[in-house]
């Protein structure tokens, strides 16, 4: 990796930071630069996996205040994302790397749209169910835990766009304001990591260098990410968030 290589891989480590604790997508441009500069792409994807984890913690720690407000919800997403990231790092390891290619645009268009109508589909589930009469959710339903397991997989196994994925997972599964979702999204993302972290640090292999440089980057960049997204409107956050989802179809299809 030449110097301008490297330098590279830090100012992505920092804008994909960001976008952890912002639009949730930032794998998939950590990610292809590390193909970009010439890692293999299992190696690229342990690599980012663990060079992202400080990010996703920093960015956690800028949205202490949102994640001490619901402690239950908050251990729930951290047990959930946790418990299916092993399955989803020993897929990785398992399992050729092309398996799932073709279905991971598709889901993750459907997730980003997910989270753009997610208000209107809650509202009009809870009524569905419960008459006139709305009750505040805010535990996570067996449903709702199941679905943010499968996200953890997700996370465990490739992780672009598991983000987004929690989004609108808990979007739908549970009532409280955006800007609390938006932290837990970022410690779903961070849960998933830190267990496939500790599992490629002792069965993959990894370069260092490349963890380093994002490492670096990423825990600058996810804590400028919390203090952005805590002060984003939600309405105009849940935009970027499909926005981007969009351009990330289109670029991985």
């Amino acid at each position: 990796m030449t110097g301008l290589e490297s330098l590279f891989v830090l100012l992505a480590g920092f804008v994909a930071g960001i976008m952890t604790s912002t639009v949730g997508v930032a794998s998939l441009l950590s990610f292809p630069v590390l193909v970009a500069v010439g890692l293999p792409p299992v190696v690229a994807n342990a690599s980012n996996t663990v060079g992202m984890t400080p990010g996703g913690l920093s960015g956690s720690f800028g949205y202490r205040e949102e994640l001490r407000e619901h402690p239950r919800l908050t251990a729930a997403v951290i047990v959930t994302c946790a418990v299916g990231a092993v399955a989803g790092a020993a897929l990785l390891l398992a399992l050729p790397p092309g398996v799932f290619e073709a279905i991971v645009p598709w889901l993750i268009l459907f997730t980003c749209l997910l989270v753009g109508v997610s208000p209107r589909l809650s509202r009009w589930l809870r009524r569905h169910h419960q008459g006139l009469e709305i009750e505040q959710r805010t535990r996570m339903s067996p449903l709702t835990t199941l679905f943010a397991t499968l996200t953890g997989v997700y996370g465990g196994y490739f992780g672009a766009g598991s983000g987004v994925m929690m989004l609108a997972v808990l979007g739908l599964g549970v009532d409280v304001e955006f800007r609390i979702i938006n932290a837990l999204k970022t410690l779903a993302v961070v849960a998933a990591n830190v267990v496939a972290t500790v599992i490629f640090v002792a069965a993959a292999e990894i370069d260092w260098r490349a963890v380093g440089l994002l490492a670096a980057g990423s825990v600058v960049g996810g804590y400028v990410g919390a203090r952005i997204g805590r002060r984003l409107p939600p309405t105009l956050l849940r935009g970027l968030v499909v926005l981007v989802g969009v351009i990330a179809f289109v670029a991985l299809l």
